[in-house]
This record gives structure tokens, C-alpha cells and sequence, in this order.
């Protein structure tokens, strides 16, 4: 597998220009996949504009200047990705990694003070002595008690990520589409379909037009309103 990412062929996802220059950044494995996940590099020079260029770039982190849902992350291909909370704690600044309408990842700057994090319940694990785990969309396990299913959501406290609410992944509630050609709409599932093949379940969601997506491109977000702030504006 290449170490090297051109920038013609990135992640759609990805809000960088493709023909200024051949190369970018390249993610490292981590919580997220290239297709999900923006490296941090990119995020401090091109979404926050705190760098001119990548060694600026690379400057701010290795000082220890910017933390991943509360922790702090040095590695300037370490992959940032949907909800993940970055903090600049010298400015007094927290943002949301979201997606826009287009598709592509942007950030929200959040009011300072007590942060929470949206992640998706994506398997349960049975431990020796029956303890449940869950499996969270950005490589987090928490060994928890009473009733989770796979979809739902859980808001986590940030630093600490302790579970402090559930979303339910049911009809009627509120969602954001991470992943298809609706990637950034929000809505609220009308109809789950769980089909008897192979072929993926998925959902029909209403919002300003109703569409239909597979049940891995939607997170939970609400019941009638989002469950954590999505933006300063909210």
C-alpha cells in the first residue's frame, strides 16, 4: 500500500483543492478510514487556517497545542472524523467535525465548557463472564449494563467518555446521513427495512425530500432535535 495520497484522487470528502498541487497528506490507520477519517494536518492548516503550510502545521502539534475528543494528538496523519471534538485549549477554542450539504467535512465551532460526543454503536461483544461490550464507530470499547443495540447511538462525556445518554435506533427519530449521495442531510426515519439477504438493511428518511439510504449511512442524532450542540449557532 502507497505511503503517498495524490490529491486528485482523495476522499471526496475531503475539502481541499485537487489541482494546485500533486501530493497531500496521506491518514494513518486509526479510528477512522481514509474515506471517513480527515488527517489532523489538514484540519489545522486548511479547515482552521492556524498554518501556512505543512511544517507550520506539524510545529503547532508537536507542541501539544490540539486535542482529539479530549486527548492530545501529536501525529499530524492521525485521522479526524465525524463528531470527533477538536480542542485548541491556548485559544479557548472547541470545534465539531461535521459534514456539509456537498458532502465534505467542516468544522463547527462550539460554545467553551462541557463537551459531549456522538458515536454510533457498530457491534456488541459478549466478554468472559457475559459483560457486554460495545464496539463505537471510532474504535472506542465500553463494557456497559442494561439494553444497547447495534445502530443506536450513545452521547459520551468528553474527556473522561462516559455514556450519558442513548439514541435509539428506531422510527421516528432523528438522524445525519455520513455516508451516499444524501452524506451531510439530516431527517427522521419513517421506515426501517430489514431485508432477508444478503444485501444490507436500510432505511427511508424524511426531511425536505424523502430518499432512501442503507441503515450503515445513518447516525442517530435525536429524538425531535439534535442531542448535543452541532454548532455555536444551534
Amino acid at each position: 500500500m502507497s505511503r503517498h495520497q495524490k490529491r486528485i484522487a482523495s476522499p471526496k470528502s475531503w475539502p481541499i483543492p485537487r489541482k494546485t498541487h500533486k501530493w497531500t497528506v496521506k491518514s494513518r490507520p486509526g479510528p477512522h478510514s481514509a474515506k471517513y477519517g480527515l488527517p489532523l494536518l489538514i484540519v489545522i492548516r486548511d479547515l482552521l487556517g492556524f498554518a501556512d503550510n505543512a511544517r507550520e502545521a506539524t510545529r503547532i502539534l508537536n507542541e501539544g497545542n490540539v486535542l482529539v475528543d479530549g486527548k492530545v494528538r501529536k501525529d499530524h496523519k492521525f485521522p479526524v472524523g465525524i463528531f470527533d471534538v477538536i480542542s485548541i485549549p491556548k485559544l479557548d477554542k472547541q470545534y465539531r467535525m461535521l459534514l456539509d450539504a456537498k458532502g465534505k467535512f467542516n468544522l463547527h465551532e462550539l460554545e467553551s465548557g462541557v463537551t459531549r460526543k456522538l458515536n454510533k454503536i457498530r457491534n456488541k461483544t459478549i466478554l468472559k463472564g457475559g459483560t457486554l461490550q460495545l464496539n463505537l464507530n471510532d474504535g472506542t470499547n465500553k463494557i456497559v449494563d442494561g439494553e444497547y443495540n447495534t445502530g443506536d447511538s450513545v452521547i459520551l462525556s468528553i474527556p473522561d467518555k462516559e455514556i450519558v445518554d442513548r439514541i435509539e435506533f428506531e422510527e421516528g427519530n432523528l438522524v445525519m446521513v455520513v455516508g451516499g449521495a444524501h452524506s451531510g442531510e439530516v431527517g427522521k426515519i419513517k421506515k426501517i427495512q430489514i431485508l432477508r439477504s444478503s444485501r444490507p438493511n436500510r432505511v427511508i428518511i424524511t426531511g425536505k425530500k424523502e430518499f432512501e439510504t442503507t441503515v450503515d449511512h445513518v447516525f442517530m442524532i435525536g429524538k425531535d432535535v439534535p442531542a448535543i450542540k452541532l454548532g455555536a449557532e444551534t
